[in-house]
């Protein structure tokens, strides 16, 4: 068998899984962060977006923004895609963004139709990532980030779009300096030009509540990432943990909560196209809809 009629007949068996789903929700609901099927998108993106669909997804992130162009696409092109797959285009993972090329990110992210421009790692090279202990981190300090951010914000305000920064966990614990970034960024940008969006697996991997971010800034996140951590530690479909989604989910009004997305950075025991199946139905089984 080859590889091509390999991956559209596991594209099939999924979105057979995917139809059983519907029994649990009336009609399709939630988004689906399209990081978990990356992969996927770059090997076919029609046919992962047909399975997102079918999955009961209604809304999309993007993270695949490369060359003005979202997973080979042009931003007219890929809107067309998701038109015809019934999918609305919310926000987009633009985490090569800079003081340069901010101007052309803002005109594609527009007329592929996105409302949301979300910088998803500290930009313009101030990530750092330790590949032997795994770590993640930022340099620069958390006053820099905080000044770019507005204004990269600034200018997407000025634009209609609205920009949130996404966190991983390293921004909920303390630096070098003694400096919980997050903390900074919350208190020190522009609500008005920056606000956020809290991935509840990272917050809960610092150790950090999400429920009590909401109360001491209420409002400010306005997108979540919903993904459930396993007795390791690790990734695990919506459902499949032991994140109390629920406690989360009853205080959406108070965080300011406008959409949500499933995502899940890496698979362990199911591919990511039968992760988003699973997921999709534990969304519903918590109350998400």
């Amino acid at each position: 068998m080859n590889k091509s009629l390999g991956f559209v007949l596991g594209l099939c068996a999924v979105v057979s899984i995917a139809l059983l789903s519907f029994k649990f929700a009336d009609k399709p609901f939630g988004g689906l962060a399209l990081y978990t099927v990356r992969t996927e998108m770059g090997k076919d993106a029609r046919a992962t977006l047909k399975a997102v669909a079918d999955a009961g997804y209604v809304n999309i992130e993007s993270a695949g923004y490369n060359n003005g162009k979202f997973y080979n696409l042009s931003p007219t092109d890929f809107k067309a895609l998701l038109d015809e797959m019934h999918l609305n285009p919310i926000s987009a993972h633009q985490g090569s963004v800079n003081f340069e090329n901010i101007d052309q990110q803002i005109a594609d992210l527009k007329t592929a139709g996105f409302k949301y421009f979300v910088v998803p790692v500290p930009p313009m090279g101030l990530f750092t990532f330790d590949a032997v202990n795994k770590k993640m981190a930022m340099k620069g300090g958390a006053k820099n980030l905080a000044e770019i951010l507005d204004k990269l914000g600034e200018k997407c305000h000025a634009a209609g779009l609205e920009l949130l920064y996404h966190n991983h966990d390293f921004e909920y614990v303390k630096d070098a300096e003694g400096i919980v970034t997050i903390d900074y960024l919350l208190e020190h940008c522009n609500p008005k030009y920056v606000n956020f969006q809290m991935d509840i697996y990272w917050v809960t991997k610092a150790g950090a509540d999400p429920v009590d971010y909401f109360k001491r800034y209420p409002g400010r996140f306005k997108l979540w990432h919903v993904k459930d951590m396993d007795d390791q530690g690790r990734f695990a479909p919506v459902g499949k943990g032991h994140i109390d989604f629920k406690r989360v989910l009853a205080n959406k009004d108070l965080a300011g909560m406008k959409y949500y997305y499933v995502e899940q950075d890496a698979c362990v025991n199911e591919t990511p196209l039968e992760a988003i199946v699973i997921s999709h139905k534990g969304l519903g089984e918590i109350g998400f809809k």
